[in-house]
């Protein structure tokens, strides 16, 4: 056994969260390292979703909507998700997808913003962020324009004229993350409000949105929070900025939606950014994943994913440095997220025959593999198993077949 499979052992067996791993189904053998796109499915998922199906939707029918609670679940699971965010009750609602989300949040904090026409954002944003911005452009007719800049640029082109910024505060590629406070104040010196994508943070670091005075924030339900594929987003508006107005102004975000009144009043609350009726059945879902979660406590989640990114990070410098691999994370712990990235000229086809050897991690264009680092059911020993199962396919060329290089629809 290794030095560093020795060392890893002992992690494992002084781990506060090593129990939450029996709470979800993984079968022996895999080590699952692409929790940051897809979590791993809780034990207690099924148990829900057969009662939901066959007790509630069966049995109980439309009754359900109230005996069930249905109706109130996008503000119940809202709240708790606020938990995980620094976030006061009434605050998160659970609505839509993560884009539909950005849509809101971008057209509210845009309604607060008279005189000002800018949505900024960084060019190596995740893609649905930008496809946002620019169908808000094209549908304003020019009112509205979207500026794109490099990275390391963004805060320099906070202006007057900038009405909204939107960042992700961990990046989906690098796992860069971005001090979330800091940032905030400098758009606030400028008049800028600011929604924070937090697709990569929700359930993987420790959020503090009050704290840092933040504005809108959206995520996703189907990553750290492992609320299954396709899971209902969140949305976070500070309660200062309940009277905007998102746009989208479906029967849920108003003020009496079973009043069928014709004309749109919206709710006081977080639930004017709700929109059409909830989808209970990924609701549900969701649920388990966020209850698992708040059971957890975050500072041992984040001391966690900073043991096991570090390990990962020597087991390549010791098993793979000779094999071109370079390391797109930032090495600093407080900078980086819960996902470490490397690059590679032939990261896919390596990332495939990796798959094949049961390690799964994923690849994004043009050349980064990503590994999730899940705290709640990875262990250390699974990381330097990861690296040592690479290494052996880059010694031996696994990689460079038809096969592992043929792209699939989806990396």
């Amino acid at each position: 056994m290794s030095d560093l499979m020795t060392r890893a052992c002992e992690l494992d067996a002084a781990d506060p969260l090593a129990h939450f791993r029996d709470e979800f189904h993984l079968r022996d053998g895999l080590i699952y390292l692409d929790g940051n796109s897809l979590g791993a499915m809780p034990k207690a998922t099924a148990a829900r979703m057969d009662k939901t199906l066959h007790t509630e939707w069966r049995e109980g029918l439309i009754t359900s909507w109230l005996g069930a609670d249905w109706v109130n679940s996008p503000r119940r699971i809202g709240d708790k998700i606020a938990r995980l965010l620094g976030a006061e009750a009434g605050e998160v609602v659970v609505a839509d997808s993560t884009s539909i989300n950005i849509f809101k949040a971008l057209t509210a904090a845009l309604s607060l913003q008279e005189g000002r026409s800018i949505l900024l954002t960084e060019q190596t944003n995740f893609p649905t962020d930008h496809y946002m911005m620019q169908g808000i452009e094209g549908f304003s007719g020019g009112r509205v324009q979207t500026k794109s800049v490099p990275p390391e640029e963004v805060l320099d082109h906070l202006s007057d004229d900038v009405a909204v910024l939107l960042l992700t505060q961990v990046h989906y590629k690098s796992g860069l993350a971005r001090d979330m406070a800091a940032v905030t104040a400098k758009a606030h010196a400028h008049g800028v409000l600011i929604v924070w994508d937090l697709s990569h943070s929700a359930g993987a670091i420790p959020v503090d949105l009050n704290s840092a005075n933040a504005d809108f924030a959206v995520g996703c339900g189907y990553k750290f929070l492992n609320g299954g594929p396709g899971a209902p987003a969140f949305l976070f508006a500070a309660k200062r900025h309940h009277h905007a107005m998102p746009v989208l102004s479906g029967w849920f975000a108003h003020a009496r939606p079973f009043a069928f009144e014709e004309d749109f009043d919206a709710a006081d609350g977080i639930e004017r950014f709700l929109c059409g009726t909830p989808g209970v059945l990924g609701m549900a879902a969701l649920e388990e994943g966020v209850d698992l979660m708040l059971r957890a406590d975050m500072a041992a989640v984040r001391a966690k994913s900073v043991a096991l990114a570090n390990l990962f990070i020597e087991a390549m410098g010791q098993h793979c440095g000779d094999y071109g691999f370079t390391l797109v994370s930032p090495t600093e712990a407080d900078k980086r997220g819960s996902h470490v990235a490397y690059s590679h000229a032939e990261g896919y086809a390596i990332m495939q025959a990796l798959k094949a050897r049961d390690v799964i991690g994923d690849f994004r264009t043009p050349d980064v593999m990503r590994f999730g680092l899940t705290p709640l059911y990875l262990r250390h020993t699974d990381v330097v198993e990861a690296v040592e199962r690479l290494a052996t396919i880059c010694e031996n060329g696994e990689w460079d077949t038809p096969e592992f290089k043929t792209v699939a629809s989806v990396t």
